[in-house]
């Protein structure tokens, strides 16, 4: 890996040492400079859940990528950093009730003094890593979380101004990247998946968030929400390369 071009693909010139605060601010620049994306999709690109491919996309390339791929660099970039890091398999909550299958999701757990959850790759989810701390209550600027225990689960659950709403579930056993290919396959070619159902490009701002859905433009500064919509494919081409830097 060459950290100094993926540092600069972060805008990222701070602390390198493999400590908390390392891992909060390479966290959040993450989420602030590399969208959430599944445009490969919708161009019948096929995804490859391997380092030298995801880093050729993501940093050479400047695009983005869903949970597997943005994941999966991080953890390269953290252990490349000194952290120990496993990779989790989680099950997505379905707005209907239950979860997804296992290896839906992947996230990241990241051994420290104590263990945090990292996540660069659920779209609108927590900027900072949350410890491990079961019915903790962890506030950040863009929302609040919890994590509780079920068994042998782990629940992330995030408030919504109302009540406290389930996004993922996951175990503590490690797994290593090639074990999410089967999934991986699965939300980029069945139509069931939400992935293949319609274009999503999304990333986290200093002042809120910028999301592409389809020909939708949405931005939201802290909690209100503007929406454009966009009529040719020309004005969406304009804006994956204003807001998101991409160039197809």
């Amino acid at each position: 890996m060459h950290i100094h071009d993926y540092l600069e693909r972060l805008h990222y010139a701070g602390p390198l040492e493999p400590t908390l605060q390392t891992l909060q601010a390479l966290h959040e620049a993450h989420l602030l400079s590399i969208p959430f994306e599944n445009l490969n999709i919708h161009l019948g690109r096929r995804l490859l859940l391997d380092e030298d491919a995801l880093w050729t996309k993501i940093i050479e390339q400047r695009r983005g990528g869903f949970c597997y791929e943005l994941n999966g660099l991080f953890a390269w970039l953290l252990r490349t950093l000194g952290f120990q890091v496993s990779l989790l398999a989680a099950d997505v909550a379905r707005p209907a009730g239950g979860f997804g299958p296992e290896f839906d999701h992947l996230a990241l757990l990241v051994h420290l003094e104590d263990d945090w959850l990292a996540d660069v790759g659920f779209g609108e989810s927590f900027r900072q890593p949350l410890q491990m701390q079961a019915s903790l209550v962890q506030v950040q600027e863009w929302g609040k979380y919890r994590l509780e225990r079920e068994g042998t689960y782990w629940l992330l659950q995030s408030w919504d101004d109302e009540e406290w709403k389930p996004s993922y579930r996951f175990t503590l056993h490690p797994h290593v990247l090639s074990e999410f290919n089967e999934m991986c396959q699965y939300h980029q070619t069945d139509s069931l998946s939400h992935f293949t159902q319609r274009r999503i490009c999304t990333i986290a701002t200093r002042i809120g968030r910028t999301t592409l859905s389809d020909k939708r433009l949405i931005m939201t500064v802290q909690k209100e929400k503007k929406t454009q919509q966009l009529t040719s494919q020309e004005e969406y081409t304009a804006a994956l390369a204003e807001h998101f830097g991409i160039v197809l």
